[in-house]
Order: C-alpha cells, then sequence, then structure tokens
C-alpha cells in the first residue's frame, strides 16, 4: 500500500479563502484519480462538508478523540491521500498537536508524506505566521499560497523583510490562486457544488443541471490556471501517486 500522504490547509487568519483551495485540491485529485478523503475541522458547521460530503467528515480538531479519527486511520483505509481544511485560528494549533502526537516525527522519518498550503493574507500578520509555523516544517512540504480568490489586494511587502521571513524554512515554495469571476464564484457557492461538477454542469447528485455556459466558462478558465500552479510543483508526485489522465469532466 502507497505510504500515506497528510495535506493540511490553513492559515492563523480568518477570511483567506483556505475552504476554497481545499476545495481545488479535492477537484485536482479527483480529476487526476488519486483517491482522497477530508476533513472538515469547522465544527460543528462544515463549509468542504458542504461541497464535497461523500468523502468529508466534519470533526474537532482539537478533541483527543477526533484527533485519533484522523491520524489513527491513516493506514487503515483506501485513500492514500487525507486534506485535512483546518479553520481559522487553528493552524499553529493543530502543527503543535501533531508534533506532540509524533506525527511530525514520523514524517520527517520518511513514514508519511506531509504537505502545508498555507493561506497568506495581505497583511504583515500573514508574515509573522510563517515564523510560527517554521519550526513545525522540518519533514514537511510547505506551499505559501496567495489567494487571489477573494478580490485580496496584496501590498508589497518590502522584499528584504519578506525575506527574512520566507527564508527561514528551507524549501517554501510560492503558490498564487487567481481571481475568479465574482458571478461565477458565487453562482457555485449558490449551487453547493464541487468546481468540477458546475464545470460539467451536473448538480449535486450527478444528475444534469442549468448553470449558465458563460459563468461555467469562467470557472473552467479558473481552474485550469489553478491546476497548473498545482503541476508546477509535481502535487501527484508529491503525494506518491502516479500521474494518470484526467477525467474528462472538464
Amino acid at each position: 500500500m502507497a505510504k500515506p500522504a497528510v495535506v493540511v490547509v490553513g492559515a492563523d487568519k480568518g477570511g483567506v479563502g483556505k475552504t476554497t483551495v481545499s476545495r481545488t485540491l479535492l477537484d485536482y485529485f479527483s480529476a487526476n484519480n488519486v483517491p482522497t478523503r477530508a476533513f472538515d475541522t469547522e465544527s460543528p458547521r462544515g463549509t468542504l462538508k458542504r461541497f464535497h460530503p461523500d468523502i468529508t467528515e466534519i470533526v474537532d480538531m482539537t478533541t483527543t478523540a477526533d484527533q485519533m479519527k484522523i491520524f489513527d486511520t491513516l493506514n487503515a483505509v483506501s485513500p492514500s491521500v487525507t486534506v485535512i481544511d483546518v479553520r481559522a485560528g487553528l493552524l499553529s494549533p493543530a502543527l503543535a498537536s501533531l508534533r506532540d502526537i509524533g506525527f511530525l516525527d514520523a514524517a520527517k522519518a520518511g513514514q508519511i508524506t506531509f504537505a502545508v498550503f498555507h493561506i497568506l493574507g495581505p497583511s504583515i500578520a500573514s508574515l509573522e505566521e510563517i515564523a510560527e509555523t517554521a519550526g513545525f516544517m522540518n519533514g514537511a512540504k510547505y506551499f505559501l499560497v496567495k489567494n487571489f480568490i477573494n478580490d485580496t489586494q496584496f501590498f508589497q511587502w518590502d522584499q528584504s523583510t519578506y525575506n527574512s521571513y520566507f527564508h527561514r524554512i528551507k524549501d517554501a515554495t510560492e503558490l498564487t490562486i487567481p481571481k475568479l469571476n465574482e458571478m461565477a464564484y458565487e453562482q457555485v457557492e449558490v449551487s453547493s457544488v464541487p468546481f468540477l461538477k458546475f464545470v460539467a454542469n451536473k448538480g449535486i447528485n450527478d444528475d444534469a443541471a442549468n448553470y449558465s455556459f458563460v459563468l461555467r466558462g469562467y470557472v473552467r478558465h479558473w481552474l485550469a490556471n489553478v491546476w497548473s500552479e498545482f503541476d508546477r510543483i509535481r502535487l501527484t508526485d508529491i503525494v506518491g501517486s502516479k500521474s494518470a489522465a484526467r477525467s474528462s469532466e472538464k
């Protein structure tokens, strides 16, 4: 059986689009035929589960019982990739918990593949978050994600200041999630379906839908750009799955 891979998506600041990035990851893995399960830590109400109900479970990552649901089952389930959408304000405490249970040591020893998608906000506070997470990244693939989906306007950080934070983590990689047309984004939200299903004009139960051709086109183009970033970092290789022909839902 393939070595389990855990992908954590989070930030210590709210409103930066963590769940949107998690949704693009689940669609990407689905299109590349990578078996995946997900955990939504926005307990008791989970946004990720609303879009991917079949593979997502809502958990409270601050409790030992729910930590066991996630990490005691890594080698006992068929999906080899686990995506964890960490709620706002919980990234640093979650990483501390992973350290305390020995997960980070297992990742460092090569027993588990561990990747962190750290969603940055536009303020200096996001750079300070990098300093907070730096101590947990030994043995992890670390991605700093600028997410423009919500029309975020990143001010131009002083380059020397930015570098002083960025270079604290060896081999950290930057990713960019481009902006999506506002009306298209809103329509997907209202439809409560994955981006892939929206593009394919399918409803919640795979029945035929009647979404706008124009809005579907915007989502298709945007999703292709997002996936090009995941292709660039060779994400399927990172999680230990050979690249396969993508599904034709696009």
